[in-house]
């Protein structure tokens, strides 16, 4: 039997890890006013937001590929076009994500590279011009 490889996602706690990063993510963007611009780009319940997230991190994280199944390729960036984002919104959206990191997943080497890669994302998915 050949042992399972270790990912990004049974690193951070399997579905359970990924989840609790997620709620504490929304949790924030719901709560923090400094996260009112990004906030108003979700429906008022969140939870099929955090869902799709979960869903979406699972697999690229390494797990269950829960996102693709239901809905196919993620095609994140068209996904995002009705919504404009600049630098101010993607500021936003990576403060809810680096406190929720720090706070659910361990200083490490993982977490830097992760890190480095959900600002790289977060910037790909800039959509409209900044504002003069």
């Amino acid at each position: 039997m050949v042992p399972e490889q270790a990912t990004p996602y049974s690193d951070l706690g399997g579905a359970e890890g990924i989840r609790r990063l997620v709620h504490r993510f929304y949790t924030l963007m719901d709560t923090l006013p400094e996260a009112w611009d990004v906030r108003q780009m979700h429906p008022e319940d969140l939870s099929g937001s955090e869902e799709k997230l979960f869903k979406y991190l699972s697999g690229w994280l390494g797990g269950p590929p829960l996102y693709e199944q239901e809905f196919g390729h993620p095609r994140l960036r068209a996904r995002h076009l009705p919504f404009a984002i600049a630098s101010a919104e993607r500021d936003q959206w990576l403060m809810c994500m680096q406190q929720a990191f720090d706070e659910c997943i361990p200083a490490s080497p993982l977490r830097e590279r992760l890190w480095g890669a959900i600002e790289g994302l977060a910037d790909h998915m800039r959509n409209r011009a900044e504002p003069a």
